[in-house]
């Protein structure tokens, strides 16, 4: 089973929500895909966090509210995967990036 996760147009609201979803808060980041799910949502999250305050601040207070991040804890407290992860930019050669070089230069949503 290959992950992927789609960080684009993100919103503080569930996908499920539709057109009644609250507005999209941070910069387009990219596509991640791994073969560990625990990596790939650490990873992500991690990206989150990375990116400027301004850009991260409204989803950073939904999921720590709403204690998303037990999500990974949980995760791992499972075995479902491991928390540790190598993040590749494959638009560059594939050079080995940590989160904060992964956001780095993304624009804020509506200014791309």
């Amino acid at each position: 089973i290959a992950f992927i996760n789609v960080m684009r147009n993100m919103s503080v609201s569930c996908d499920c929500e539709g057109v009644n979803a609250m507005p999209v808060v941070t910069p387009n980041v990219g596509i991640l895909a791994s073969l560990d799910i625990l990596a790939i949502d650490q990873a992500s999250v991690d990206m989150v966090y990375a990116m400027k305050e301004e850009d991260h601040h409204d989803l950073v207070e939904r999921m720590e509210s709403r204690h998303g991040l037990r999500q990974l804890t949980y995760m791992k407290e499972m075995g479902m995967g491991n928390d540790r992860y190598v993040l590749i930019d494959v638009d560059n050669g594939e050079k080995r990036i940590d989160a904060k070089e992964a956001v780095a230069g993304v624009k804020p949503f509506g200014k791309e």
